[in-house]
């Protein structure tokens, strides 16, 4: 939640990406930045770059062009090692990514113990302790086919914790679940806020930007027509398009 830090942990700057040869620009000169601790919301109509511009902050998505600066460093720099800088930056899909052919507690502690940041005996340890933390220790030695949604997608969020991150971003994380599951992903998100870690959220939960996030980023078109706090944004939006999709949310809401 609201951070007091001034360290800018991730800095976006002039950010483009096209398709078909430029005839598609996905993302068309976006600039933002994020503070460590500071919760960001990207928001905005489907298709509008919102999962292009997360995705662009740890390179998953190749940028055209622009810069992405991570603690300081720039990403496109060729000498960048950037699985390195990935550890740092947890990822959170839509579709939770699970192995399964491995059990929920092999999930957690793979990438901790192949990369040799823990041993076997540490990364069960931790695996335990985030399970404990979510409510599913007894899922330990379950495989992700048993699972509803909700505890998959739980799974996967403490699964990029093990990394101990610096950030965490997260694409949609609710969007495939029943629901009645969504609650219970909100609920360990905001959990996170709550415990100052650092969150980059494409969503449509509405609720959740305005209650949870520091920082409201509206996307459409490619295009970030609009940031602000959540009470600037939600409250007094200043482009006709983000009054529009809000207007949409909430007409939604009383429907």
């Amino acid at each position: 939640m609201a951070t007091n830090s001034s360290e800018v942990l991730i800095s976006v700057r002039n950010l483009v990406k096209e398709y078909n040869d430029g005839k598609v620009k996905a993302l068309d000169d976006c600039s933002m930045d994020v503070k460590r601790g500071e919760v960001v919301a990207i928001i905005g109509p489907s298709g509008s770059g919102k999962s292009t511009m997360l995705r662009s902050l740890n390179l998953l998505e190749e940028p055209t062009s622009g810069e992405i600066y991570f603690k300081g460093v720039n990403l496109f720099d060729k000498s960048v090692d950037i699985n390195l800088h990935r550890q740092k930056m947890g990822m959170v899909f839509q579709h939770f990514n699970l192995f399964p052919h491995m059990t929920v507690k092999k999930n957690i502690t793979l990438a901790p113990v192949h990369l040799k940041l823990k041993t076997p005996a540490e990364a069960d340890e931790m695996a335990m302790k985030l399970l404990a933390r979510i409510g599913l220790e007894d899922k330990a030695n379950e495989y992700p086919a048993m699972l509803s949604g909700g505890q998959k997608q739980r799974i996967a969020i403490v699964r990029a914790l093990a990394m101990e991150p610096e950030v965490m971003l997260f694409d949609e994380p609710t969007s495939a679940l029943d629901p009645e599951m969504v609650g219970e992903v909100l609920e360990v998100m905001k959990e996170l806020a709550h415990d100052g870690m650092t969150m980059v959220v494409v969503t449509h939960e509405m609720a959740f930007a305005k209650e949870v996030s520091d920082r409201v980023v509206f996307m459409d078109q490619g295009v970030i027509l609009e940031q602000g706090s959540p009470k600037e944004v939600f409250g007094n939006p200043k482009e006709p398009r983000t009054r529009e999709f809000l207007s949409r949310y909430l007409e939604d809401k009383m429907a």
